[in-house]
């Protein structure tokens, strides 16, 4: 089996060199699934992330969560604690670029972790199971094991992300549901 360091490195390449429309057309199809899930009709405050480069597209589904009335947060990083917080996303919100690159709001609102009712989670890799690659930073484990657990978490991927089995450790945290295509 390969370690967390190979598998990530084999599927990050795998995402950057999947074609672009594939991505797109995969992301919607996710997005449609998402949409279709008790956990997001029934969530009024949902974490969402902001998808990096080769990522599954989260905007169209962000925009479409708006629409519904729900309130969005996206994560900002707090390097120096090597933390995650969720930030209130409103539709007039401008974007910088955070820590590791991913996009934050400028303006930071925050909500409580514990007053999220659906948390959707990046990853590298999946399994069925849940169990999630991350980047190797630990951010999302530490959050995710903040949130209530009855909260759900579900992690989008595409099908590429999908692995038989997540070599795993102590400090992982799976996530609840992973929707892919």
């Amino acid at each position: 089996m390969l370690t967390k360091r190979a598998l990530r490195s084999k599927i990050l390449h795998k995402l950057q060199t999947q074609k672009e429309e594939d991505r797109k057309q995969k992301s919607r199809l996710i997005k449609g699934k998402l949409l279709r899930q008790t956990e997001f009709r029934k969530a009024k405050k949902i974490m969402f992330y902001i998808a990096m480069k080769g990522e599954v597209d989260t905007r169209e589904m962000i925009e479409r969560a708006k629409r519904l009335g729900k309130i969005i947060a996206v994560p900002v990083c707090v390097k120096n604690r090597a933390s995650l917080r969720p930030a209130i996303l409103d539709s007039h919100a401008h974007l910088k670029k955070g820590p590791y690159g991913v996009p934050e709001p400028v303006i930071s609102r925050f909500i409580r972790p514990e007053d999220l009712d659906l948390v959707i989670t990046p990853g590298v890799a999946f399994d069925k199971k849940g169990n999630r690659l991350g980047r190797g930073k630990g951010y999302y484990d530490r959050f995710l094991s903040k949130i209530p657990k009855d909260t759900p978490s579900i992690g989008l991927a595409f099908n590429l992300q999908i692995l038989r089995v997540i070599p795993t450790s102590l400090h992982d945290v799976s996530v609840k549901k992973v929707l892919f295509a």
